[in-house]
């Protein structure tokens, strides 16, 4: 990688903690070996506890992800506070230094780590100046959101013209001032130690021991790392799920649709929320076909309930001609792929046209279909129209460019999917499942 200057080259050969002479006269740690002092260790311990607990009582997004984090002391390589998605690693001493709303800006700062995954997303950039980034992106956000109180014993990254970014775009732009900086400065002003996968595998400790008595930096293999990130991602969106969205910074709420929109084939989704809705189940009236030239009857399959579902095309003023050509072949070939199937079908603006009911029986009556609109749109009107006419579908298929004028309608009627038909990849539904239509898929 080129660097723009010598000011960025040399870096990853820094140690990482904080250099300060203000953080050297507070820790304990002498060339590897720490001074015991059990009093420090309880008062520090005592005083993270009641910080977590005050963490999940103020904002329980933070604190029921804190909370997840085990306790180790680990004041032999750590200067400051570190994590590895599992552990909350840290200094006693440093720990006695903080007020009480100082350490719950701390543990956050952790969980953001975590969150974000920053140890995973670096890729081929600078080590040092990524870490930079990564900490004025999260001590942006927790003081956005009045996370604790931002901490001042020490002096720690946070300048307000990063706020509400992300880790790739503030390092961006640290990147393309970097011979205008004091990068040696801003190293000294971070707040945790990064455990930065290339840098792992010094000392004697795999993660510190769960009772906090083992010693050196956390050396985890690959597929532990993995396994320790995946637990918390899912500990991530379940926590999201449980609080209120207004406590739930940008960053995550960008993270969480990363991590929660379907990534496959939208037809393959589709199809898996259609499948979904059939119930099969066994049956000795009818043998299976494949059966007949058995001497034993074996059970055939039955499907339980026939699909049913609603399918609604937007035929607004912004939908030409080529899209509604594509959302009615789409109809057509659900259709085909099932021999029992009951389909109610409407056209919509800011009103709902054509309504017909297709089944096995009257299926060829789509090629002749006539479809209305060209008005606005209005996604509420199919709830109107679904409530109106006694409709309750087990899945809701619309077909639409995704612009509505007002809501996207009612998430609590029936369970609902909509297929995107633009430009614009990165819209996605605020409730039900979305994925963008694809002609080539």
């Amino acid at each position: 990688m080129t660097y723009p200057t010598n000011a960025i080259s040399n870096l990853n050969a820094m140690h990482m903690g904080r250099t300060d002479d203000a953080m050297t006269s507070k820790d304990n740690v002498q060339k590897g070996k720490v001074e015991v002092d059990p009093v420090l260790f309880a008062r520090a311990k005592e005083k993270l506890t009641i910080a977590r607990i005050s963490l999940l009582l103020n904002n329980q997004f933070f604190g029921t992800l804190a909370t997840r984090l085990q306790l180790v002391e680990a004041s032999d390589w750590c200067k400051t506070l570190a994590t590895d998605s599992k552990h909350f690693f840290y200094n006693s001493a440093f720990v006695d230094t903080l007020r009480p709303k100082e350490l719950m800006f701390g543990f956050a700062h952790e969980v953001l780590h975590c969150v974000y995954d920053h140890m995973n997303r670096k890729g081929d950039r600078d080590g040092s100046l990524w870490n930079i980034a990564a900490d004025y992106c999260i001590n942006g956000d927790l003081v956005k959101h009045r996370i604790g109180e931002l901490i001042t014993t020490i002096k720690i990254l946070h300048d307000t013209q990063y706020a509400g970014q992300s880790a790739e775009e503030v390092y961006d732009k640290l990147y393309d001032k970097a011979d205008k900086i004091n990068i040696q400065d801003l190293l000294k002003q971070m707040l945790d130690d990064h455990l930065d996968p290339a840098d792992e595998g010094e000392g004697d400790g795999k993660d510190g021991d769960k009772d906090g008595k083992g010693k050196g930096r956390p050396v985890l293999t690959d597929s532990e790392k993995k396994e320790m990130q995946d637990a918390f991602k899912e500990a991530v969106i379940s926590a999201a799920q449980n609080c209120e969205a207004g406590n739930i910074p940008e960053g995550v709420k960008r993270m969480l649709d990363e991590l929660t929109s379907p990534k496959m084939n939208w037809r393959d989704l589709l199809q898996q929320q259609i499948q979904s809705v059939i119930k099969s189940d066994f049956t000795w009236m009818r043998p299976g076909r494949k059966s007949q030239h058995f001497d034993a009857i074996l059970p055939g399959m039955k499907n339980a309930d026939a699909l049913s579902v609603a399918i609604s095309i937007d035929l607004s003023g912004s939908i030409d001609g080529k899209m509604q050509r594509d959302f009615l072949s789409e109809v057509y070939g659900i259709m085909q792929q099932y021999s029992e199937f009951e389909i109610d079908l409407w056209t919509f603006d800011t009103r709902c046209y054509n309504h017909q009911h297709f089944s096995a029986d009257n299926a060829d009556d789509l090629l002749t279909y006539e479809m209305f609109g060209g008005g606005g749109t209005s996604f509420e009107a199919n709830w109107e129209f679904m409530k109106e006419n006694g409709i309750e579908p087990k899945r809701f298929i619309m077909f639409t460019d995704g612009y509505p004028c007002g809501s996207w309608g009612d998430p609590d009627y029936c369970d609902t999917v909509f297929i995107l038909h633009n430009n614009d990849k990165s819209m996605k539904s605020p409730f039900g499942i979305s994925a963008h239509y694809d002609e080539h898929q």
